[in-house]
């Protein structure tokens, strides 16, 4: 099991002053930009920041996200940015599962002629009606595909929907994208930004309703995000506390033959065993 990857943080890789403070900011990963926050103008020149940041010091995942497979910039960022300490590329606007091979195609020959031994991820961001539509092939496309990520803002525009406070236009795509997630037997996937970077109570809902939904984690882009998106995709210690004393009481009921009990007036059984499991091995995993 993988360590959690509860938050990733963006920053525009042309910023190179503001790299370091994202590194340091207790996100589990962070994400260069190279595609929406770079003017094409310093395009090229970020290209070169990212390169630079792979040599920086660091204890948690760093990736790149490069512009759209359709567009003129994509070649060029993967060739600019692949390296050594790279650990994944997040690519926006993917709607196919050629797409997704197409990139996996490039990414292979590129760790081979620069030595790079460990697979570099792929992180594709499923933001289109068409990528929607197309989650199940995306999903199995490549091994690379460890996680997919959701982009309510492109995916409600192409719909021409209103993105409220309560975010009910993008109920039934964050459910397909986590069921397509577990029948492809991936990782839970990583939530959409939260637009509104000083409102850090509405981002803590949020992200608590997407952990509820099957989301492992969040995309963030503005640092002081980070802590209530990390807090909010791990146990409580009411849930922690309620997990142990779930597996205590089954334990003991199991060892006289009983399967079937009642803990703190609810009912047990080998499913609500399982959840229990996973709320400590979650909380496990956030802690390291």
């Amino acid at each position: 099991m993988t360590d959690a990857l509860r938050s990733f943080l963006f920053v525009p890789a042309n910023q190179a002053a503001r790299i370091p403070k994202a590194l340091a900011s207790g996100a589990d990963a962070v994400i260069l930009d190279l595609e929406d926050t770079v003017p094409a103008s310093e395009k090229v020149a970020a290209r070169a920041e990212v390169r630079a940041a792979l040599k920086l010091p660091r204890d948690i995942k760093l990736y790149v996200r490069i512009n759209a497979i359709d567009t003129p910039h994509c070649y060029p960022d993967l060739i600019g940015t692949i390296g050594a300490g790279l650990d994944g590329v997040v690519v926006p606007k993917i709607e196919s599962a050629s797409h997704i091979q197409t990139l996996d195609w490039l990414l292979h020959q590129l760790e081979a002629e620069r030595g790079i031994k460990t697979p570099i991820d792929l992180l594709p961001i499923v933001e289109t009606a068409a990528g929607i539509t197309q989650l199940d092939a995306i999903a199995n496309a490549s091994p690379r595909v460890k996680r997919l990520t959701f982009g309510a803002g492109d995916l409600t525009r192409d719909l021409g929907q209103i993105l409220t406070g309560d975010e009910i236009a993008i109920a039934h795509a964050r459910a397909r994208i986590t069921l397509a997630s577990r029948a492809a037997g991936r990782e839970p996937p990583i939530d959409t930004v939260y637009l509104d970077v000083r409102n850090l109570e509405g981002i803590g809902q949020i992200a608590r309703h997407a952990r509820i939904l099957g989301f492992q984690g969040k995309l963030c882009i503005h640092p002081d995000q980070v802590a209530v998106v990390n807090a909010a995709f791990m146990p409580s210690a009411d849930e922690i506390a309620r997990a142990e004393r779930i597996l205590a009481a089954f334990a003991k009921s199991e060892a006289k033959g009983i399967a079937s009990i009642e803990v703190d007036g609810g009912f047990v059984d080998y499913p609500i065993v399982a959840q229990a499991e996973r709320v400590l091995a979650l909380a496990k995993r956030a802690k390291r």
